[in-house]
């Protein structure tokens, strides 16, 4: 347990009691600096990573397990943890910082949510291993891939490049990943991780290793809510019956069980409660859909869909019963600013994409096809909150 943030968590303790003291630690987007129980795998991502140490590259691999098995809290905990070396030991990864010792490989981290193009995938590449920042216009797409092989060509170890959600609907394809990997210079080599099988993506006919990333067993995800709730909640907020029920609701999965205790929290919090409840938790468990989508993946989302989905999740059931009444309901906010048809559009984008849901009316009035009521496929309670923050 980190003591510089228990320390914090006092300083920012009034008089009052509060259940609530730091809602990102409660969040299911935040990576905490020590998974809880994630030993055998870092084992194995070590032992992957192990050339490092002699300043080599190691061999691509494909890191894989199910949606909230936490395979980005691992994988970008152990680069955080490794970048702290001393430039001696020949450990030094990095993500954006830019510090680097001549005779060790660099890591960097690349979030296929946010480089969906050609050009965000060399530009954040590029970015985290230069010193001056990278411009964003007026530069083109083989300017940025020359200039790679520029700064890599006097590299001698190279880098690590890490591509985390890959084969995610709205995340760059496969196929054009593996096209981008080769547009890289020859002392460069990557990680990706997703949540398909290895047989089932293209990417690990490219790879020397497969890594696989189980789902949480049920003492496990107790031992994660109870390691957040230390942080972020009040003492003795929540019980570990409560952290029980969670987990063995959750199935192994750590944003579903994290989800459910941030909505049972903010339930608490507006009844102005001090600890968690069997309703609150209850109550969280109704409101997450299943299949329920990464808020990873909600969040990561341009910012005009994002307002859109702000709107719908504070829209009562009638203004959702169908993608018409949705789309007037939200157009007309001054918020959005948005026209009806661009909000439309957008709307039957995220319904591709699964992070809504047009779900058809079993009644029906009349001929035609019968209307299809919008809802969201993640926790509305917890992005709203989370968006909110943001702004």
């Amino acid at each position: 347990m980190d003591i510089e943030a228990r320390i914090k968590r006092r300083q920012r303790r009034g008089d009052e009691p509060r259940l609530v003291q730091d809602y990102e630690s409660l969040s299911p987007v935040t990576h905490i600096e020590e998974p809880a129980d994630r030993g055998p795998v870092l084992e194995r991502l070590l032992d992957h990573l192990d050339p490092v140490f002699d300043g080599k590259l190691p061999p691509n691999a494909y890191v894989y397990g199910p949606k909230g098995s936490g395979k980005s809290a691992v994988v970008t905990a152990l680069f955080t943890h490794l970048e702290r070396l001393p430039t001696e030991n020949r450990a030094v990864i990095h993500t954006s910082t830019r510090a680097q010792s001549p005779t060790s490989p660099a890591f960097v981290y690349v979030d296929a949510r946010q480089t969906t193009s050609e050009f965000a995938f060399y530009h954040a590449v590029l970015d985290a291993l230069v010193d001056e920042s990278v411009p964003e216009h007026g530069i083109g797409t083989e300017t940025l891939r020359s200039r790679l092989h520029e700064v890599l060509g006097g590299t001698r170890t190279g880098v690590v490049v890490t591509v985390d959600h890959v084969g995610e609907p709205r995340s760059t394809n496969e196929s054009d990943l593996v096209t981008l990997f080769a547009g890289l210079p020859s002392n460069v080599s990557w990680m990706a991780i997703g949540r398909l099988n290895p047989t089932e993506t293209v990417l690990t006919e490219y790879t020397a290793e497969s890594i696989h990333v189980d789902h949480y067993q049920r003492q496990m995800l107790v031992d994660v809510l109870m390691t957040r709730s230390s942080v972020g909640l009040a003492q003795q907020a929540l019980d570990h019956g409560l952290a029980r029920d969670i987990a063995e609701w959750a199935d192994g999965d750590a944003h579903d069980a994290l989800a459910a205790l941030f909505i049972a929290t903010d339930r608490a919090t507006e009844a102005g409660r001090t600890q968690l409840t069997p309703a609150d938790v209850e109550a969280a468990f109704e409101e997450i859909p299943n299949p329920c989508v990464s808020l990873g993946v909600v969040l990561s989302l341009p910012p005009n869909r994002q307002a859109v989905l702000r709107e719908l999740v504070d829209l009562g059931p009638e203004e959702r019963s169908s993608v018409t009444a949705t789309t007037e309901a939200i157009g007309g906010s001054p918020a959005v600013d948005l026209s009806a048809g661009t909000v439309k559009r957008f709307l039957y984008e995220m319904a591709e994409a699964g992070v809504v849901e047009r779900v058809q009316s079993e009644a029906q009035s009349g001929q035609g096809r019968p209307p299809s009521r919008v809802d969201p496929r993640f926790p509305p309670t917890v992005f709203r909150r989370l968006y909110d923050l943001q702004q």
